[in-house]
């Protein structure tokens, strides 16, 4: 069917008229792709400077977090190049002359205990304590704020001294540094009842103990703060013991127990 071109343009046919409303059309389509295309670079812009925001914040972090940690580090070892003077304890309990303290660590951490017959074929069970599982985290004070420097747990003496039992058992009591990753292994030379001291006052509370160093070991990248270790002492315990209740009869063998406990322990190095 014939069509007039009028009636598609709805009026007299002016080909400048047209032209100048395409050209219209096409500068609005235009403006309007470009506004779309500046809102999502904008918003593409916005994205990517809050990643680098965040990255930026990460990194500061980080290095505020290093040069803090390497600030503790250099007080610790200061305090250590330093006099520390820990309680006067009684004889059992004081390493032998030619040895000072060189760090005070203040735990915080957990005895083990499980039930167990009190003895062969008896009818009646007890706590003992669970050897296989020390464990606590010490920490010093750096203006009003506890920072953690040795982690306290058990594990195999991997580089036994002259002292050392033999044979070694499958595990001893460990510290190891938490700046540079040294250790020391020890056992137990002495010990007293808490309450009958005042460096161990806490009537009800976990020994305090002297132990002697068995094995030490430096770092991966050779550090040595606790390889030098020689004697420690465990004093001025709170909590810990074994409870109460739970373990009386052969039905309750078997069970285990995590009782919290704090403590300081002095370590001491050979005078030089």
């Amino acid at each position: 069917m014939p069509f007039k071109i009028e009636e598609l343009v709805g009026g007299p046919f002016n080909p400048d008229a047209i032209m100048r409303r395409t050209g219209l059309m096409q500068s609005v389509c235009l403006n309007n792709i470009n506004w779309k295309n500046n809102q999502r670079t904008g918003e593409q812009m916005s994205v990517n400077l809050s990643r680098l925001t965040r990255k930026t914040t990460r990194v500061r972090s980080l290095f505020v977090a290093i040069l803090v940690l390497g600030w503790v580090f250099g007080r610790v070892a200061h305090a250590g190049a330093q006099k520390i003077t820990p309680p006067t304890t009684p004889k059992a309990l004081t390493p032998p002359a030619g040895n000072s303290a060189f760090l005070l660590g203040q735990a915080v951490g957990t005895q083990g205990y499980v039930c167990l017959p009190t003895s062969a074929g008896a009818s009646t069970a007890s706590w003992t304590v669970n050897a296989a599982r020390p464990e606590a985290t010490l920490f010093v004070n750096v203006f009003d704020r506890y920072v953690e420097v040795v982690t306290h747990f058990l594990s195999p003496d991997t580089n036994p001294n002259q002292v050392a039992p033999n044979p070694l058992p499958f595990g001893s009591a460990s510290w190891q540094s938490s700046f540079d990753s040294s250790k020391v292994w020890g056992k137990t030379l002495q010990s007293i009842p808490a309450g009958s001291d005042q460096s161990c006052p806490n009537s009800g509370a976990i020994p305090c103990l002297l132990l002697q160093s068995i094995g030490t070991e430096a770092g991966p990248a050779g550090g040595s703060f606790l390889a030098k270790t020689t004697f420690i002492q465990r004093l001025n315990t709170q909590g810990g013991s074994a409870p109460n209740t739970g373990c009386s009869i052969l039905s309750d063998v078997g069970k285990q127990t995590l009782v919290p406990y704090t403590a300081d322990y002095y370590f001491f190095q050979g005078d030089k």
